[in-house]
């Protein structure tokens, strides 16, 4: 049902639950002192969401949102009704993508899929987030939606990075707002300066380092970055 990945702090866990049909990465990332946790990019199948957190004893705090696109936000607005906890994220310039989540699903024949949903705080370059004392910064990184965002901690080297890169491509940039020369910019400008030991969780398939990505990534590795090659269909 999940991956689980090793503490990543002397604190904190992580969970991968693989939700919706597009099988987007949701992550729970909770404090195992407090049992307080998070959700990142619940992007549907809202009572299995639920269900892990209870198994495993956790108490959600918070929803975080890494892109406003119906597998990794439609199903904050159903934790949020549950828990009645704040949705955080992403930038405040994917609202027109979260405010289509439900006929974006509807085009894909999974009517009921996800919800619209409406922050109750956008993100922007530089705000912190905060887990059992661990903060998180932000990165605003355009390319793959106009408002998307990079969370991640540079001292226990993980991120959350959504739909910008995977392990072996990158976010495909053929949507409405889509930007390939700022996808590359973000990925090469901002994320790579964070170094090349730090792991991240993409939004669909298993985890890497930007240093894997740098030597071996056939987009934006340092082989090829500038060859205008950004611009693909992969999983999201």
């Amino acid at each position: 049902m999940t991956d689980n990945i090793s503490a990543t702090a002397p604190a904190l866990d992580i969970r991968i639950i693989p939700v919706t049909p597009f099988a987007q990465n949701c992550s729970l990332m909770w404090d195992t002192n407090t049992m307080e946790g998070v959700f990142v990019d619940p992007g549907g199948e809202a009572d299995k969401l639920l269900a892990a957190a209870k198994e495993l004893g956790v108490s959600i705090k918070e929803i975080w949102i890494t892109h406003g696109h119906l597998d990794h936000a439609g199903g904050a607005e159903d934790v949020r009704d549950a828990l009645g906890v704040p949705i955080i994220g992403p930038h405040k310039d994917d609202d027109f993508w979260l405010e289509t989540i439900e006929q974006s699903w509807a085009k894909y024949g999974h009517e009921g899929m996800g919800r619209n949903c409406k922050p109750d705080r956008y993100l922007d370059e530089g705000d912190n987030l905060e887990l059992g004392g661990v903060i998180f910064d932000v990165t605003h990184c355009p390319g793959h939606t106009p408002g998307h965002v990079v969370i991640h901690n540079c001292d226990i080297k993980i991120a959350f990075v959504g739909d910008v890169i995977f392990k072996g491509s990158v976010g495909r940039t053929d949507f409405p707002k889509s930007n390939p020369q700022a996808l590359i910019d973000s990925i090469t400008q901002k994320l790579w300066p964070l170094g090349a030991d730090m792991r991240f969780i993409p939004g669909h398939g298993p985890m890497s380092t930007f240093g894997a990505e740098r030597a071996d990534n056939p987009f934006v590795g340092d082989r090829v970055v500038g060859a205008g090659r950004s611009n693909r269909s992969g999983p999201g």
